[in-house]
C-alpha cells in the first residue's frame, strides 16, 4: 500500500470511528424511558429478580424490580405508574427489621445510597424509587432548567418572574401530556412505601431519612404508625421549614463566628465574621476584571455552601464560603466570580423541578406567611437562596397545582414511634433548634443527638464513620442511643482549593486553551503559506491529532467572550458550542488537508466541504450527550464528519492538478494562492 493510500485509510478509519462514536452516543448517553408498567399488571404488583448493588464496600447481593402503583390514589380511574425497588440483602445471620432509606432533595433520586453497606450486617436495606423522579413518569421541567440557565441573576426580580412562569408552563404541559400532577404528594409517596413493605412481606420496618426525606418519615409515622419499628432522622426538617428563616440563618452565622474565633487562621483574618460577610453581600462587585459577577448568584451560592461545615461537600462548603467572603473583603472579587459561575453551572440541573414543586407544596401556607410578614428584613444573605427556590411572594406556590393530600400534615403531630433525631450544631438548612423546639416535644419515645460543629447530612456520612455506624446500629438493633464514639469535629478553615484559586484556574484553562488553538491554527496557516501544506502523511496525522485542542480552544474563546459580554447564556448551550467548535475544527481540518498539488477549484470545494461537514457533525455530536459531556461529542462529531466530507471529495476527484497549471507553493489565505 502506498503512503498516500495508507493516509487515506488512516483518515477513513478515524472518520468511521467518529461516526460510530456518535451513533453509540445517541444510543447510550441520551436519556431513555426504560421503566414501564408491565403489561397486565395491577396496582400493588411487585416483580423482583436477583441483581447486585454498588456500595462503599463493593457490590452486594440484591433484588431489583418494579412496583406498580396508582398515579393518583384519590382517583379510582387513575393511570398506573411503575417505581423501581431495590432490596440490598443483609450480609449477617438473623437480620432484624429492614431499613427503608428516604433521601432528601426534594426533587432528588432515592436510589443512590452507597453507605448502605454500613447497615447491611444486620438488616436488609430497601430503596423504593420516588414517584415523579425515579418512576415511569418523571416531573421533568426543562422550562425551569432553561429559565435558570438563561438568568441574568438568580436573585433578580426578572429572573424570579421567568422562573415562576416556567413552572406554570411546565404544569400546563404535564397536564396536556396526561400527567396528574396532584398525585405527586408526600402522603402518596408514603403510601408507595407502605405498598412496597406489604409486597415484600415485612411486618414492620425501620426508616432512615435525611433532610427533606425526614418530612416523608414524619408523614409515614402519622399515617402508618403500626408499620414502623424505629425511625432515624438526619438533618430534621419539621413542617413549615422548607423556606428558611433568615433570623435563624443569622444566628447560625453568629455561631459559626465563634468557631472562626477558635481557629488561628480564621481569627487572624477577621474579628467579626457576620459583619464581614454582610459587608461583602451588601456590595457585591459587578465585575472581576472583564467578567460579570452576578450578585444574587453569590448570595444563593453562599447559603448553599454554608450547609456543610466540613469538606465532605466539595468544592462549595462553609469554610470555602467564609474564605471567599473574607478574600472579597480584601479586594479579591475573583472569589465571588467563581461562586457566581458555580451557581450558574450547578443549580439549574440540581433537581427534578416538577417533583420539587409538588413535594414543596406541603409548605405552601408557610411560604405565604413568610412573604405576608414582609419576607426578609435585612438578613446577612437577604434570604436570596430561598427567594430563588420559591420565586418570591408570587412564587411557584401560586402557579403549581395544589393537592388536598397534604392539608392535615402541615403542622407537627404526635407520634409514638421510637425516633432518633440527629442534628449538626451548625446546620444552616435544617437547624438543630427546630428539631429540639418543634418536633422532639411531639415524640414521647424520641431522642436527639447534636453533633458538635457538624453541618448538614453530608457531614454525618462523610466524617467519623465508625461512630456514626455505631450510633445507627445501636438504635436499630437495640433501641439504644450510643453516641459515645463521637468526638468534637473541629472545623478546618484551611481551604483547598479556594474560590480565588478556582477562579484563576478556570480563567487560566480557558485562556490557555484559546491561545493553544490560536497558536496551532496560526502555525498551520504559515505552513500552508510557506510550503503549500503538510503532505499526505503529515496532513493525515494533523487531521487526527489537532481537532481536540483546536475544538476545545474554539469553545474556550467563545466562553471568554460569553462571560464578558453575554453572561445570560449558559456555557453548555448549542448556540455557543456548535459554531465555536465547528468553525475552529473546520479551519484546522481544511488547513491540514491542503496540499500544493490541489487545484484552486479543489481547494474551494474542500473549504466548503470542511466547514459544512464540521458544522453538521457538531450539531449531531452536541445531541449525542447531555450537559458538558456534549462538548466532547461535539468535537468528535465535527472532526469525524469534516474528515469524512473531505475523504469523499478526495475519492471522487483525487488530488489532481489542471494541465498546464503550476503547482501552488504558497497561499495568501486558506482559500486562494
Amino acid at each position: 500500500m502506498t503512503r498516500s493510500l495508507r493516509s487515506v485509510a488512516r483518515l477513513l478509519a478515524f472518520a468511521i470511528t467518529g461516526v460510530l462514536t456518535l451513533a453509540l452516543g445517541f444510543l447510550s448517553l441520551r436519556p431513555e424511558e426504560t421503566l414501564a408498567v408491565p403489561a397486565g399488571a395491577r396496582s400493588g404488583a411487585l416483580s423482583l429478580e436477583e441483581c447486585t448493588y454498588d456500595t462503599e464496600a463493593g457490590s452486594l447481593a440484591a433484588d431489583c424490580g418494579t412496583l406498580v402503583v396508582p398515579e393518583n390514589r384519590r382517583d379510582p380511574e387513575s393511570d398506573l405508574i411503575a417505581l423501581p425497588v431495590i432490596r440490598i440483602k443483609a450480609t449477617g445471620p438473623n437480620p432484624g427489621e429492614p431499613i427503608f432509606r428516604l433521601n432528601g432533595g426534594p426533587g432528588a433520586t432515592n436510589l443512590e445510597f452507597p453507605q448502605a453497606s454500613r447497615l447491611t450486617e444486620g438488616h436488609d436495606v430497601v430503596l423504593v424509587g420516588y414517584r415523579g423522579v425515579d418512576g415511569s413518569r418523571r416531573l421533568d421541567c426543562p422550562e425551569v432548567t432553561e429559565a435558570l440557565r438563561h438568568s441574568a441573576d438568580l436573585g433578580g426580580a426578572e429572573s424570579k418572574k421567568e422562573y415562576v412562569d416556567a413552572f406554570a408552563a411546565c404544569a400546563r404541559r404535564l397536564a396536556d401530556d396526561g400527567v396528574d400532577v396532584t398525585g405527586y404528594s408526600i402522603p402518596q409517596r408514603v403510601d408507595d412505601l407502605e405498598t412496597a413493605r406489604t409486597a415484600l412481606g415485612y411486618q414492620k420496618i425501620n426508616l432512615i431519612s435525611s433532610s427533606a426525606g425526614t418530612r416523608t418519615a414524619m408523614v409515614y409515622s402519622w399515617r402508618h404508625p403500626a408499620a414502623l419499628n424505629r425511625s432515624v432522622m438526619l438533618a430534621v426538617n419539621p413542617p413549615g421549614h422548607f423556606i428558611w428563616d433568615p433570623e435563624i440563618t443569622d444566628r447560625q452565622f453568629a455561631q459559626y463566628a465563634q468557631l472562626c474565633q477558635q481557629d488561628a487562621n480564621c481569627s487572624a483574618r477577621t474579628d467579626d465574621l457576620p459583619g464581614a460577610t454582610r459587608e461583602v453581600a451588601d456590595d457585591v462587585p459587578g465585575r472581576w476584571g472583564p467578567f460579570a459577577v452576578k450578585e444574587g448568584n453569590v448570595r444563593a451560592a453562599g447559603m448553599f455552601g454554608m450547609f456543610h461545615s466540613t469538606k465532605a461537600a466539595a468544592p462549595l462548603n462553609a469554610p470555602t464560603v467564609v474564605d471567599a467572603f473574607l478574600a472579597a473583603q480584601k479586594g479579591d472579587a475573583g472569589s465571588l466570580w467563581a461562586m457566581s459561575v458555580l451557581a450558574d453551572l450547578t443549580i439549574p440541573g440540581s433537581f427534578v423541578w416538577g417533583e420539587f414543586a409538588s413535594f414543596g407544596m406541603i409548605d405552601a401556607k408557610a411560604v405565604e406567611r413568610h412573604y405576608a410578614d414582609g419576607g426578609d428584613h435585612g438578613s446577612i444573605l437577604r434570604n436570596t437562596a430561598a427567594d430563588m427556590l420559591f420565586g418570591g411572594p408570587q412564587g411557584i406556590h401560586t402557579v403549581w397545582p395544589a393537592t388536598p393530600d397534604t392539608d392535615e400534615y402541615q403542622t407537627v403531630r404526635p407520634s409514638q414511634v421510637p425516633t432518633l433525631l440527629i442534628s449538626g450544631t451548625v446546620d444552616f438548612t435544617t437547624p438543630a433548634e427546630l428539631a429540639t423546639d418543634e418536633l422532639l416535644p411531639a415524640l414521647p419515645n424520641g431522642h436527639q443527638v447534636k453533633l458538635a460543629d457538624f453541618g448538614h447530612s453530608a457531614d454525618f456520612w462523610g466524617n467519623q464513620e465508625e461512630a456514626g455506624t455505631r450510633l445507627l446500629t445501636a438504635f436499630f438493633d437495640r433501641g439504644e442511643v450510643d453516641d459515645s464514639g463521637y468526638e468534637r469535629q473541629p472545623v478546618d478553615f484551611e481551604v483547598g482549593p479556594t474560590m480565588s484559586t478556582i477562579a484563576k484556574v478556570l480563567v487560566g484553562l480557558l485562556v490557555g486553551g484559546a491561545l493553544l488553538a490560536l497558536v496551532l491554527l496560526g502555525w498551520m496557516v504559515l505552513r500552508v503559506r510557506r510550503r503549500g501544506g503538510f503532505g499526505p502523511r503529515g496532513g493525515a496525522w494533523m487531521r487526527i491529532l489537532t481537532p481536540l485542542p483546536i475544538g476545545f480552544g474554539g469553545w474556550c474563546l467563545a466562553v471568554l467572550g460569553l462571560w464578558t459580554l453575554w453572561p445570560r447564556l449558559f456555557v453548555g448551550e448549542a448556540v455557543l458550542a456548535v459554531p465555536s467548535i465547528g468553525l475552529a475544527i473546520a479551519l484546522g481540518t481544511y488547513l491540514a488537508w491542503v496540499r500544493p498539488e490541489r487545484t484552486r477549484v479543489a481547494r474551494r470545494l474542500g473549504l466548503v466541504a470542511a466547514f459544512a461537514g464540521a458544522l453538521l457533525g457538531a450539531v449531531l455530536g452536541f445531541g449525542a450527550a447531555a450537559d458538558l459531556m456534549s462538548l466532547l461529542t461535539t468535537i468528535v462529531g465535527a472532526a469525524a464528519v469534516a474528515n469524512l466530507a473531505l475523504l469523499v471529495l478526495d475519492l471522487r476527484s483525487g488530488p489532481r492538478r489542471v494541465p498546464g497549471e503550476a503547482p501552488v507553493t504558497a497561499v495568501a489565505t486558506p482559500v486562494e494562492a
